[in-house]
This record gives structure tokens, C-alpha cells and sequence, in this order.
């Protein structure tokens, strides 16, 4: 079995080699999706969706597999996601029919000055990349908590395919070639040492091996996520921040908990949309999906001038919206009654001037464009478990701090909180819950999930995924059509990002409405949907994987 999945992770890999498209290039359009009678899979890494699959042969169910997943991003996609990372994870019990919502994004550290990132201090910017960037990493006890609450194996067996993987080691793809050039003179020399060769980066086809990584993860497997809130790598996490100056203590590890809350939702278009509630920001994209639910989509034609600048308009004030109400939900929640109701929805697209764009006004609320890497997946089982999860580092390989022996690289979290003005309730406020703007969704039809799906992408996620569903909903695009399609999104100061694949007319016209037009491809986006017979149980599943990236969606 060892050999066999080594050999299968070569294959891979090297399959996977010269995909990587390039960051201004259209995506290549996919065909159709992926089709599977038994569960479907889902993520950014060719590996990590076999690794899921499986989990899911072996009788698993898509918590099990989720955890596969996870672990496995943390060895082929180290600069995404990892044990030292955070993320937002909405998950569907088929049992009970109900949807959860799992925080993995932890708390800021108590020890947090928050004008450690704000001028007159010196060193402010770097301190928003650097040691002083980490917050509380909660991947580790939100694998855990899932494993325990739903999983059906052992939680060993789950991290296995991620042990060897690190151990073996697996063929280095295009993109993850650039990226590591990238970061590399940022690394660690003892990071240096495995993620280069002869002191220049791995280059593509070349083989990384993470063997401290492997151990990390075997004590993960031994000892469950007390290893890293507790033991010794939570010590060794601790002596990493106190020597490089960061503001994550030993203490921040031990307190930390994964959190279960309750989802929120609107009704769209007959549909129930789902998608995490506060302390995740995901709240402005119900709120784009309400406002275009008083329009008429097939009437304004897909990607259509006037159906793009309908949604720039609609998605530039949801994202007023985000800066403006989110909150910690035991300090100040967000005013759902507001927001997701159809009287707030109609005095908002009231406003809209359909021949001319609006200038974004934050008024005293400001904000910083910001580029997040991150990664998405998605699965399913044949009972009908899902789950969507949204993970992440920050940067690319977080903040380049791994502390010495573990593999493991730190987040850089904090660097993605809005520092003005002072005291905003997304400042960096000690001992408060990160927020983020992470958005895994479900869409269910008849009380049950129709489809799954999310996107990395920072402040254009909640974009991404609003237009997504309306590509399904509304326009009747299967899920890899849906997630293929071109996109657009606002983006501060007066930007609306448009991807090349939308025609050049179409930027044309929106540009003569006073639109200032950037191109630039948005998302790494992974989705699913399910059909159901009339006893509601699963009979086929389709998955998409998003052309923008080298993913793979696989069904059984």
C-alpha cells in the first residue's frame, strides 16, 4: 500500500508539472465536470484530492476526508495552508440535516499592541509581515474537533497520507517552483536547506522532502492537537516568536478552541444560500445576492455590460458593508436583521445610478488592497456529508517563520486586519477573534445541499462566490461552468478588477460608465453539486476545480 501511494503521488505530480497557468492569462475552459456516484473531491492539488479519495474507499466519511485533505494541502501546498495556518470550514450533517460552522481562525494574541502596525511607529510595515504578524494558529484543533464530533476513523489513519507524503517526498509542480523562488531569500536557513538545492530554490521537477514535517505530523497523529497546544510544538512555536519578537505566547496556544457556530442564510431565488456567520465576514455576500435578487439576470444577459456593472455596483457597497458592520460576535456582532432583509436589499439598489459608477466612500473607515494566498476544498460522501473549507496562511508561506525541527510554517495572520482607523472593529484587538472575509457556502435545494463551493481570493471572496452561485442558480451553468466562467470584483481605492475572460466590449462600456479597469484573474475556486433520489439520498455528484489554478475534481 506505502509504494503504491508514493508511486501514485510521482505520477501526479509530475503530471501536474507545467500546468500552472499564468497570473494574467485567461484560464483554459474545462469541458464539463467531474462525475462520481459515491462522493466527490475537490481541492487545489492533484495529491490532496487522491489523498481525500482515498479516505472515502476506505469507508470514510467527508469529515474523515476533510481532515486527509487538510493535512495533505499542509505537505503539497506549504505556502497556502497548514498546521500553522487558520481557516473557515462550513460543514453539512447529513444525519440531522443541519449545517455548522467550524472557526479555525483563533484568537489574537493577548500580548498584541496594535500600533506596533500603525505609523508614528518605527518599523510599523514590516511589523505587519514579520514575527509580530502572528496570531494564534487554530488549523490543528479544528481537524481535531471535526474528527471527534463526526469523523468515523481512526484519527491516525487520516493523517497517514500526509506523513508519507512529507516523508517520501513528492515532485515539485511549476507553480509551486515560482512560488518558492519567490519566498525563498525570506526563509529560514534550515528552511533553505530542504526547500533549495545547493543553496538556489527548487526548481520544477525537483523533489521535496519534509521530513521534520513528517515528524510534526506524526506526533500530530500520536498525541492529537494537544501536540501543538501544549506540547512541544506549541514550546517550540513559543521560543520561535520570543526570538524573533512576535507577539503569540505559549498561553495564546493553550487557550486556544476550535468554535462551532451557528450559519447564517437568506432565501434566493427559491434556494437556501448558506455561509458562515460572524466572527468569519462572510455576511456581504448573501448581501450581494439580496440585492441582485430584485433584477431580472436573464433579462440583463450573463457577463453582459449591464449585468456587470449592475454587480460592480451591487459588490462595491457590500464591500462598504464588510468595513463598516463586521464584528466580533460577543463584542459587536454584525446587524443581520438589517442586512440580509429585502427592505435594506431595495433601499440599497435604489441608489444605483444604471448608467454611471458611483466613487467608493469609506468615510472614516479605510482600508488596505491586500493579496491573500490561500486555498480551498470541497467534499462529499455518499451519505451525503459535506464539506467546504477555507484555509490559509496569509502570505505565501505565511509569515517565513517555521520554527526550527517542525516544518511548520507560521501564519502571518494579523497583517490582514485593518489598522485604520484606530480601534475599527477590524483592528488587531487583543484577545478578540480574527476575522476574516472567508466564504465556503452551500446553496441548498429542498432542505438539503444542492451545491458546495468557495474560493481563495482575500476581499474578492465573498465576490467570487456570489457570482458563482448566481452562474448556477441563475443561469443554469453546471459547477464547472459556474466556477470557468470570467469574473469581476471591486477593489479599493476605485478599482473594479476584471478578468481577461470577459470580452473586451463588455470592458469597454463598463470602462465609458466610470469604472477604472484593472485586469487581473481572481480565485482559485473548487465547488461540487449533488443529485438526490426521491428518498433523499445521493445517487450522483458532479465537482468542478477551477481552470485558474493546477486542481483536480474527482468523483467515485
Amino acid at each position: 500500500m506505502r509504494r503504491t501511494w508514493t508511486t501514485a503521488i510521482l505520477w501526479l505530480t509530475l503530471a501536474a508539472c507545467n500546468t500552472a497557468p499564468s497570473p494574467e492569462a485567461a484560464p483554459e475552459y474545462v469541458s464539463g465536470p467531474a462525475v462520481g456516484s459515491q462522493g466527490m473531491v475537490s481541492t487545489a492539488h492533484p495529491i490532496a484530492t487522491e489523498a481525500g479519495l482515498s479516505t472515502l474507499r476506505a469507508g470514510g466519511n467527508a469529515f474523515d476526508a476533510a481532515v486527509t485533505i487538510a493535512s495533505m494541502l499542509n505537505v503539497v501546498e506549504p505556502m497556502m495552508s497548514g498546521m500553522g495556518g487558520y481557516g473557515t470550514i462550513l460543514v453539512w450533517d447529513a444525519e440531522r440535516g443541519e449545517a455548522h460552522y467550524l472557526d479555525a481562525s483563533g484568537k489574537i494574541p493577548m500580548g498584541v499592541d496594535s500600533d506596533a502596525y500603525r505609523p508614528p511607529t518605527p518599523g510599523w510595515e514590516a511589523n505587519r509581515r514579520n514575527a509580530k504578524a502572528v496570531s494564534t494558529p487554530g488549523a490543528a484543533n479544528a481537524w481535531e474537533a471535526m474528527s471527534l464530533r463526526f469523523g468515523s476513523l481512526a484519527w491516525s489513519e487520516l493523517l497517514g497520507p500526509a506523513i508519507e507524503a512529507a516523508e517520501e517526498g513528492f515532485v515539485v509542480d511549476q507553480r509551486t517552483a515560482r512560488f518558492i523562488g519567490l519566498a525563498f531569500d525570506d526563509f529560514p536557513e534550515h528552511a533553505r536547506a530542504f526547500y533549495g538545492r545547493e543553496g538556489a530554490p527548487l526548481e520544477t521537477g525537483d523533489l521535496l522532502v519534509q521530513k521534520d514535517l513528517a515528524a510534526s505530523l506524526r506526533q500530530l497523529a500520536e498525541e492529537g492537537a494537544k501536540a501543538v497546544y501544549g506540547g512541544s510544538l506549541g514550546r517550540a512555536v513559543d521560543a520561535a516568536m520570543k526570538d524573533a519578537g512576535g507577539f503569540l505566547a505559549y498561553q495564546d496556544l493553550l487557550d486556544d478552541q476550535a468554535e462551532w457556530w451557528r450559519p447564517i442564510s437568506i432565501s434566493y431565488r427559491g434556494h437556501e444560500v448558506v455561509t458562515p456567520s460572524a466572527p468569519a465576514g462572510a455576511f456581504p455576500m448573501l448581501v450581494r445576492l439580496g440585492m441582485m435578487s430584485l433584477v431580472d439576470p436573464e433579462e440583463l444577459g450573463h457577463n453582459s455590460p449591464e449585468y456587470l456593472h449592475r454587480f460592480a455596483e451591487v459588490t462595491e457597497h457590500a464591500y462598504w458593508t464588510r468595513l463598516a458592520y463586521s464584528g466580533d460576535p460577543d463584542v459587536k456582532p454584525p446587524p443581520y436583521d438589517l442586512l440580509l432583509s429585502e427592505s435594506y436589499w431595495r433601499d440599497q439598489s435604489g441608489r444605483i445610478d444604471s448608467e454611471r459608477a458611483r466613487p467608493f466612500d469609506a468615510a472614516d473607515i479605510l482600508d488596505i488592497e491586500s493579496s491573500v494566498n490561500t486555498t480551498h476544498f470541497v467534499v462529499a460522501d455518499r451519505w451525503g456529508n459535506v464539506v467546504s473549507a477555507t484555509v490559509t496562511l496569509g502570505n505565501l508561506f505565511g509569515s517565513r517563520i517555521m520554527p526550527e525541527g517542525t516544518g511548520i510554517w507560521l501564519n502571518n495572520s494579523l497583517a490582514y486586519c485593518t489598522f485604520e482607523p484606530k480601534g475599527n472593529p477590524m483592528d488587531a484587538h487583543p484577545g478578540r477573534r480574527k476575522l476574516s472575509s472567508d466564504s465556503p457556502s452551500f446553496v441548498l435545494r429542498d432542505g438539503r445541499p444542492w451545491i458546495a463551493v468557495g474560493t481563495p481570493g482575500g476581499h474578492t471572496i465573498t465576490q467570487t462566490v456570489a457570482q458563482m452561485i448566481m452562474n448556477v442558480v441563475d443561469f443554469r451553468m453546471n459547477i464547472q461552468d459556474a466556477i470557468a466562467a470570467p469574473r469581476i470584483a471591486f477593489n479599493v481605492p476605485n478599482h473594479l478588477d476584471v478578468e481577461q475572460g470577459v470580452p473586451q466590449e463588455a470592458r469597454d462600456q463598463l470602462a465609458g460608465r466610470g469604472h477604472e479597469i484593472r485586469i487581473r484573474t481572481l480565485g482559485n475556486a473548487h465547488g461540487l453539486a449533488i443529485e438526490y433520489d426521491q428518498g433523499g439520498t445521493p445517487i450522483r455528484f458532479t465537482g468542478g476545480s477551477d481552470p485558474r489554478g493546477i486542481g483536480l475534481a474527482k468523483g467515485y
